[in-house]
């Protein structure tokens, strides 16, 4: 496939890796529009000129993961490899360059969505989902602490590599903190089923630990901040859509495979302004 251009819609929050560390699953659309995963990418390892952000096309050397079945992921051919920056999508206009780009790629039935995940002649496992109704957000606490056995062989490695590296930085690199909630939207889709999808979203995670931050330490108080943006703002006042994604593992398995990967919040516009936007 060689050098791809690809703009970043997602980017989800860290999970460890005894190879690289930790990394950082990203997924967009290509010039054509069809959807992309890029995985694995140790982001927070990267140079800061290869830290690209969300809606920000990049040019980047990519290769189909053949160890993923799903025909969205791809995997860099060199982790190392420059990244090339290219335009960066603003929000002006009421994030109008944002909602050309999605154009009509959204689903609004997931049991229709699930069906194409585990139909092998299509294999779907992005994309875009309008909820009919978000019914809550909540959260529950999970593992506090990254799993111990693969965190002692994380850094049985990297002071191995010690011996032999003369660039330190792999040594100092400190793995990201694991998040001791999961996060999840109960919503129903045109099918009419209630749902609850785990969120992974990099920028879920982020706030988080700001609100943590800013609350002292009081997790009940940073979780109500984070349900504050989340719902409160994103569902009642933004016109609210989920990027979703299958997990490999569960692809198959599950009877709903799909995560929340990112969401897509813009304004509410009056369906009498519609007619200024042609294709949306």
């Amino acid at each position: 496939m060689a050098l791809t251009k690809v703009l970043i819609t997602v980017k989800t929050y860290p999970t460890i890796s005894e190879k690289y560390d930790e990394l950082v699953c990203t997924a967009g659309f290509r010039e054509d529009g069809s959807w992309i995963c890029i995985f694995p990418v140790p982001f927070r390892k990267l140079d800061y000129v290869n830290r690209y952000k969300k809606w920000q096309w990049i040019e980047i050397d990519l290769v189909k993961n053949t160890s993923d079945f799903r025909p969205e992921s791809f995997r860099p051919t060199n982790i190392d490899k420059e990244i090339r920056m290219l335009d960066f999508i603003d929000t002006k206009g009421d994030w109008i360059k944002r909602k050309r780009l999605i154009g009509d790629r959204v689903w609004y039935n997931m049991a229709d969505l699930i069906s194409a995940a585990k139909d092998p002649k299509v294999v779907t496992s992005l994309a875009i989902v309008k909820p009919k109704e978000v019914i809550d957000f909540i959260w529950k606490p999970c593992d506090r602490e990254w799993d111990k056995q693969k965190m002692d062989r994380i850094i049985a490695n990297k002071a191995q590599g010690s011996l032999f590296d003369e660039d330190e930085t792999r040594l100092v690199f400190k793995v990201v903190r694991k998040l001791p909630y999961e996060f999840s939207y109960i919503f129903t889709t045109e099918d009419g089923k209630k749902r609850t999808v785990m969120i992974e979203d990099w920028e879920l995670g982020a706030l988080y630990w700001n609100c943590l931050d800013e609350a002292k330490g009081d997790e009940e108080i940073a979780c109500q901040k984070v349900k504050e943006k989340y719902l409160d703002y994103m569902c009642c006042q933004r016109d609210l859509l989920f990027f979703v994604g299958t997990t490999r593992q569960f692809h198959y398995v599950s009877p709903n495979p799909f995560i929340i990967i990112g969401t897509f919040y813009p304004p509410q516009i009056d369906t009498q302004q519609l007619s200024l936007f042609p294709g949306l």
